[in-house]
């Protein structure tokens, strides 16, 4: 009797139903109110601090714009004003020297080009960190980094960097131009560009020559200011001294009188 009993009651009982899945969950209207109502609030404290942070922004990128036009259109004409300034120089004058107006054009295009390149820097510079800085961004960091990545391309391209002042001290100092005949050492011939970082010559049999301006130690310049040429005259050995003399010195004054040797000739001739 306890076996039918057992039987009938495994037999009666049933397996309990398996856990159905949870549906979502759908957010009432009053839930959705209310987060909207948050975010609103949200914006509302915080639209004056982001018009505060835009209308500064917009200010610096203005300022800057304006600034950086108006100081690239002062060294225009700054150089502008140099330029004819030297041309119209009376040609004994040191300043006068520059009597090539493609010397001057080039001295006067890299001047300002240079000029123009560091006020830019330093202006668009400092309204990049004025504009980091007003978002709160700790600029520490930025500025090692840069630093750091500042001394390593120093060091990489150092040649570069060399060249790059030495042209530009060449430049300012005006130790040659466009059609001098210059000695740089490691080549000889006339000036065709002066460039910020190469020198192109050109020598006496016509080729070209590409010289770095961080390798020219010296410079010996043959045009600049004035210079001697040296005149072999030959005489027979029956000739009379004297005369040969009297008569070089009326042919280097009747040559000081006439075109185009009055502009050559800076002083009288003299015979050795």
């Amino acid at each position: 009797m306890s076996l039918s009993a057992a039987v009938l009651s495994a037999a009666g009982s049933s397996p309990s139903p398996s856990p159905s899945p949870t549906a979502p969950s759908v957010p009432s209207l009053r839930d959705a109110h209310e987060s909207a109502t948050n975010a609103a609030g949200w914006v509302e404290e915080n639209w004056s601090t982001w018009l505060a942070i835009g209308l500064r922004v917009l200010l610096i990128v203005v300022i800057a714009a304006v600034l950086r036009a108006v100081v690239r259109r002062a060294i225009t004409k700054l150089i502008d004003r140099m330029n004819r300034t030297a041309g119209t120089m009376d040609g004994t004058a040191l300043g006068g020297l520059l009597v090539n107006a493609e010397r001057r054009r080039q001295r006067s295009q890299a001047i300002g080009s240079v000029l123009r390149s560091m006020a830019s820097f330093v202006i668009l510079g400092t309204a990049a960190l004025m504009v980091l800085g007003t978002f709160q961004i700790n600029l520490a960091p930025l500025l090692a980094s840069a630093g750091v990545a500042g001394v390593a391309i120093g060091f990489g391209a150092r040649n570069l960097v060399t060249d790059f002042l030495s042209g530009v001290f060449m430049i300012l100092e005006d130790q040659y131009g466009v059609g001098d005949s210059i000695d740089a050492g490691v080549a000889a011939g006339e000036v065709v560009e002066v460039g910020l970082r190469v020198t192109k010559l050109r020598g006496d049999n016509g080729e070209i020559w590409y010289v770095r301006n961080g390798e020219v130690k010296r410079i010996g310049n043959l045009s600049q200011g004035w210079s001697t040429a040296g005149v072999d005259v030959t005489v027979r050995s029956d000739e009379d001294l004297d005369k040969v003399k009297e008569s070089l010195s009326a042919v280097g004054e009747r040559m000081g009188k006439e075109e185009p040797w009055n502009e050559m000739l800076w002083g009288p001739i003299e015979v050795l």
